[in-house]
This record gives structure tokens, sequence and C-alpha cells, in this order.
């Protein structure tokens, strides 16, 4: 069974047992109220109907009554009757104003067969095919003489009116309640019909997502309304799975890309290796110049395949956030360390570094001095020779920021996201005159990544780029931010 069915079928069936005890209490109290007044009517009347019926002088042994009053004040329908102590009808049973049967009545009534108390009230039912209810008030009669009971005085008035009275209020509760119902049984299903519209409208939305399309919302009208929370959280929930799915579909194609790029470049090498041995197998082992040649080639492909695991090996680490050494870095001297050594193997390079004396952060050592190699062997493998290198050093606030500039041709526009991706080149004929792997900075994007930093690119007015890292610095540096002098190395 439905929500919808449960709630309408709860709220009927209170309505209806409201409308029910309503209906037995309204009736019941009409009931009652028409009885009483009957009742008080037969009591007022009692002794107009007797003295009516008593036509002789004498009734009883030492008392008599005499026919006196207005017949006009006994109500129309009253059936009245006289009998002596022994249950015998003295007179009547007379009808005044009416044609209608006379009540059954029993033997055993107050004055009959022994003294009487009170005046007693009962229903009885007339003989006949279409009997008729009346109201009975016995009572007995005393003798005016004696005091004695003279037998019992009864009459009657037939409930018709009530009955029908009470027949047509029945009739029209019974219709009124339904109508009552079956109009709320309409506008409950409408209400609660369009207020549980959203939560179908979430039921094919929620349909549409498993069918795969990540995109679809609720529509929120109420915001406050519990299915509006609801709404709005279910909203929530989407953008966060469709951010989840996007993030793990982009994370399988640059795995899947990564894995071509892997392979490729690691089939280079092994391809080589490969012809050597062949060229080996074929003569070249008894040539001692021909063996020496293959040997070198064999070593240094292997050696280039090494260098290139180990690459793949320390992003496979970097991604799986394995923590790094942690300990206090002094970022200008890893920096000028890093410029030396650049000078040394580079010697027609012009490399320019302005840093304060001191700049520390928190981080490793070496993998901070390898982000420092290769955003200057970058600069060197991608700008002609002649153009000078600049690196500057410096620490503001919480931040150490480190800038390598050029003045080569730049990165084009549609190449800047993609410079930090695994195996990415600017060359896309792969050829090795051009560059590495393509893995020198998407190495360094993972290092600085998993310091806490930033690294990102823009260009250098006048032509070139200029590479920058932001690092969390250890101690701000207050010498560098209050204009302390900056040391300048040339190589």
């Amino acid at each position: 069974m439905t929500l919808r069915i449960r709630l309408l079928a709860l709220l009927v069936g209170i309505v209806a047992v409201g409308l029910g005890a309503s209906g037995v209490v309204t009736y019941t109290s009409l009931h009652s109220f028409l009885l009483s007044r009957i009742d008080s009517q037969l009591a007022g009347s009692d002794q107009v109907v007797l003295q009516h019926l008593v036509r002789d002088p004498v009734v009883g042994p030492s008392g008599g009554f005499r026919s006196s009053g207005d017949a006009s004040l006994i109500p129309i329908g009253t059936v009245g009757e006289l009998r002596d102590t022994t249950g015998a009808a003295l007179v009547g049973p007379d009808p005044f104003g009416g044609n209608l049967s006379p009540p059954v009545l029993p033997a055993d009534l107050p004055g009959s067969g022994g003294p009487g108390v009170s005046a007693v009230l009962f229903v009885a039912e007339s003989a006949g095919p279409s009997p008729v209810t009346y109201r009975v008030r016995a009572e007995p009669v005393y003798n005016n003489g004696s005091g004695e009971v003279a037998g019992t005085l009864i009459v009657a008035f037939p409930l018709t009116d009530v009955d029908q009275t009470l027949g047509r209020l029945l009739r029209i509760e019974i219709l009124v309640s339904i109508g009552v119902l079956l109009g709320l049984m309409a506008l409950v299903w409408w209400v609660v019909r369009r207020g549980l519209r959203p939560l179908d409208q979430m039921a094919t939305t929620a349909g549409a997502i498993a069918a795969g399309d990540l995109s679809q919302r609720v529509e929120v009208r109420e915001e406050g309304s519990e299915v509006g929370r609801l709404g709005l959280a279910l909203n929530s929930m989407l953008g966060e799975i469709e951010v989840a799915f996007a993030a793990r579909a982009a994370s399988e194609e640059r795995l899947r890309r990564f894995l071509a790029d892997a392979s490729h470049e690691l089939r280079t090498p092994l391809t080589s290796i490969r012809g050597y041995a062949e060229m080996f197998d074929r003569g070249a082992r008894d040539r001692p110049e021909d063996l020496a040649l293959a040997m070198h080639h064999i070593r240094a492909e292997a050696d280039r395949m090494g260098h290139l695991v180990e690459d793949l090996l320390l992003l496979a680490r970097l991604d799986r956030e394995r923590p790094l050494e942690e300990g206090s870095v002094d970022l200008a001297g890893v920096a000028a360390a890093a410029v030396d050594a650049f000078g040394v193997s580079a010697p027609g390079r012009s490399v320019t570094i302005v840093s304060p004396p001191r700049v520390m952060v928190r981080g490793d050592a070496e993998r901070l001095r390898q982000v420092l190699d290769n955003l200057l062997s970058n600069a060197g493998k991608y700008t002609p020779e002649g153009t000078p290198i600049e690196v500057w050093l410096g620490a503001a606030g919480p931040e150490a920021r480190l800038e390598v500039a050029d003045r080569g041709p730049g990165v084009a526009e549609g190449e800047r996201e993609k410079i930090f991706e695994a195996f990415h080149r600017f060359d896309p004929s792969r050829q090795r005159a051009s560059g590495g792997a393509g893995l020198g900075l998407a190495i360094t994007s993972a290092i600085v990544r998993a310091h806490g930093g930033q690294l990102g690119m823009v260009p250098r007015e006048g032509g070139g780029s200029v590479f920058w890292v932001q690092l969390p610095a250890e101690v701000p540096d207050r010498e560098a931010a209050g204009g302390a002098p900056e040391a300048e190395v040339k190589s």
C-alpha cells in the first residue's frame, strides 16, 4: 500500500469515526428530548383524560369521578383507558381524535392486582398488520373518599411523529456523512497528491540518475517545508555525486593516458635493447668494436629506462600521498645550490638569482631541491641558448614564493593547462631532441602539492614564461618583509 493511500485511509477513517460518534450523540439526544416532551405531555393531560373517561358518578365502592373539562386540551391521537384493580377495562380504550388501534398492554399495571406506588412509562405496540408504537403512561387512580386504589389510568400517545422525525434525521445524517466523506476523500487525495508530487519527481530524478544522467536535479518550490529541505539535501548530494563521478572519470582517463604514455616511453628503450641484443647474436660478440658499441648503447638505454621507472615510482608515491620527510629547510640555500649546479651543467646559460639571506619552510630538502632542478632544467630545455634565466625568491607573511623566469618563446595558451600533466611535452612528435619523457613538471607539481603548496605558470611581459611556486613558510622572513638587502648571485 502506497503512502498516499495510507494517508487517505487514515484521514477518512478518523473523520468517519467522528461523524459516526456525532450522529449517534445527535440521534440519542433528540430521541431523549422528544420522549421527554411526550412524557411531559402525557403527565399534563392525565387528569383531563380521566375526567372525560369517567361518565358514571360512582366508580369505586366509596367514591367516584364526574366528567368535566374541555376535550380540546387532549392532544390528537391520545388513547385513554380506565381499568379496575383486577386489570379489567372499565372505560375505553378511547381514542381522542384519532382512528389508530390502541396499544396492547400488560396485565400487571400500577393499581392492578395490588396497591400501586407511582406512575410508570413504557413503550407498547398495537395489534394488527401495521403496528403502531405508543408511549404509555400508567398510574394508579385513588378513591376520593377512602383514598384506596380504585383502578389504573392509562394514557398513551403514538410515537409515529417521533419515529418519522428520528428516521428523517437518521437519513439526513447518513447522506450528509457520505457526502462529507466523499468530499473529504477528494480533497485529501488532491492535497496529498499535490504535497507528495515532489517525492514523485525525486523518484523520477533518481531513476534518470540511475540510468546515467547525473545532471538531473530536483525542483524545489518550498525550501522551508520538509519535502523542500529533502529536495535541497538531495540536490546537494547529487552535486557531490556528479563531481565525484566526473573526478573518477577524469582520473580514469588520466590513468589510461598515463599507462599509454608510460608504455610508449618504455617501449622505445626496450626496442633499442632488443635490437642491440640481436646485433650481438648476429656476430657482434666476435667483433670487439661492435660488441663495445652494443654494450654501451644497451647500458645507456637501460639507464634511461631506469630513470624513467624511478620517476614513475616517485609519481606513484606522491599520488598516494605518502608522507615526506619533514624538517626546517632554508629555501634560499636550496635555491642557491640549485643555481650553482645548473651553472656548472650549462656553462653557456646566464642565470641570475635574487633572494633574501634566509627563507625557512617545512618540508623535504631533497624534494624541494628537485623542484628547483626541474624548473631550471625545463627553462634550459625549452628556451633558446643565450636567453637569460632569472630566479627570484621572497617571503611575505605566511607564504614563501619562488619564481623562475625566462625570456624564451613562452607557452602557447592551449598548452598552459596541460604542461603539468605526466608525459606532456611541447613537441607532440615525441622526439627526444625536443625534451625528455615529459615527467619533470608533473613530478614538480606532485612535490609542491605534497608540501601543501601551489605551482603555476604565467606569461611574461615581453615574451617568455614565469613558473611560480608558493609554499607555507615556517617563520616569516622579517628582513625580506622590511626591505632588507637582497643577495644577488650570477652564473
